[in-house]
C-alpha cells in the first residue's frame, strides 16, 4: 500500500510540473493580439437589420446587416426613366433624311433627262444650269441636315452616358447599404442596434480573426541577436499561477527600433530600459484570448 501511494504521489508531482509556469524558461513576455477589423457604415440611413451578437462566428462575405436604401432605389428608378426619355429623343437619321434623299434622286434623274435633251438639241443650257444648281443646293441641305442630326445624336449619347455613370454611383451606394464581413472571425463588439441611424464612418461591429493569434512580446538587445524572421520558438500561454499551455510559433516581425519597456510588460532582464518588439504568429486552439499574457522561450 505504501509503495502504491508513493507511485501515485510521483505521478501527481509530474503532472503538476507539466502545468506549472516556470519564469526561468521564459525569455520574453507580452500579450496575445488578433487581427481586428472595425466594420463601419458607408452610407446614411436607418439600420433595418443587425442580427449579429458579440461572440457570434461569421464567415468572410457574410451579410451582417442592412441599412435603409429606399431613397437610393427611388433615385435609381428616376435615372432609369431619364435614360428612357433621352432614348426617345434620339433622332433616326436615315428616316429623317429620306425625304431629302428622295428629292435629290429625283433632281438627278431630271438632270439626266435634260442632258439627253441637250444632246438631241431639244433644249438649252439654262435648264441644265438650273438643275445642277438645284442639285448642289440639295446636297448642301442634306449634308447640313445630316450633321445636325449626328450632333444631336452625340449630345443625347453624352447625356445618356452621364446618366449611366450616375446610375453606377447609385448602384454602388445601394451595395454599400449591405454590411459584408471582410474576414472570417468572431464578433468582439457591437456598437449599433436595429432602428438606430447609421452615418458614414460610424463603427458598427468589431470582428477579429481568432484562428490565428499573434503574441507581441518584448526582448532585450542581448536577446535580439538570438532571433530571426521565420524562426520557430516555443510560446507559453499564461492561464494562471499553476497552469499554462505551450504552442509552436513563428517569428513574423522584429522591430528595427528600440523603445522603453511598456509598464504592463516584465522582461527577464529587469536592468534593460530599452527593448525591441517582436510578433510571434501561432494557431489558436480555442483557449487563447485577446489580451491574455504569454511568453516565449528562445533559448
Amino acid at each position: 500500500m505504501k509503495s502504491g501511494t508513493l507511485i501515485l504521489t510521483a505521478i501527481t508531482v509530474i503532472l503538476l510540473a507539466s502545468c506549472t509556469h516556470s519564469d526561468d524558461s521564459i525569455s520574453a513576455s507580452g500579450v496575445f493580439e488578433s487581427r481586428e477589423v472595425i466594420l463601419s457604415s458607408q452610407s446614411s440611413g436607418e439600420i433595418l437589420q443587425m442580427n449579429m451578437h458579440e461572440g457570434d462566428l461569421v464567415e468572410s462575405g457574410q451579410v451582417l446587416g442592412i441599412i435603409d436604401s429606399v431613397q437610393l432605389e427611388l433615385k435609381k428608378e428616376q435615372l432609369l426613366k431619364s435614360i428612357e426619355v433621352a432614348e426617345t429623343r434620339r433622332p433616326h437619321i436615315d428616316v429623317q433624311l429620306a425625304p431629302l434623299q428622295q428629292q435629290l434622286a429625283s433632281a438627278e434623274r431630271e438632270k439626266q433627262r435634260i442632258d439627253n435633251l441637250i444632246k438631241a438639241g431639244a433644249t438649252g443650257e439654262k435648264q441644265h444650269d438650273d438643275i445642277v444648281a438645284q442639285i448642289r443646293l440639295m446636297e448642301k441641305q442634306l449634308a447640313a441636315r445630316r450633321s445636325s442630326l449626328e450632333q444631336s445624336n452625340l449630345l443625347i449619347t453624352g447625356e445618356i452616358e452621364s446618366l449611366e455613370v450616375q446610375l453606377k454611383q447609385i448602384d454602388d451606394q445601394i451595395k454599400r447599404c449591405t454590411l459584408i464581413s471582410p474576414i472570417a472571425g468572431t464578433v468582439l463588439a457591437k456598437y449599433a442596434e436595429r432602428g438606430e441611424l447609421a452615418v458614414p464612418g460610424k463603427a458598427l461591429l468589431k470582428i477579429a480573426d481568432m484562428k490565428e493569434m499573434t503574441l507581441r512580446a518584448y526582448i532585450s538587445s542581448d536577446q535580439l541577436t538570438t532571433m530571426k524572421l521565420g524562426q520557430v520558438v516555443e510560446v507559453v500561454a499564461d492561464f494562471g499561477e499553476k497552469e499554462n499551455r505551450k504552442y509552436s510559433g513563428i517569428v513574423k516581425w522584429i522591430s528595427d527600433k528600440a523603445e522603453f519597456t511598456p509598464k504592463t510588460i516584465q522582461t527577464r532582464d529587469e536592468r534593460s530600459n530599452l527593448v525591441y518588439a517582436v510578433k510571434i504568429a501561432l494557431e489558436n486552439d480555442g483557449y487563447l484570448k485577446v489580451g491574455m499574457y504569454g511568453g516565449i522561450n528562445i533559448q
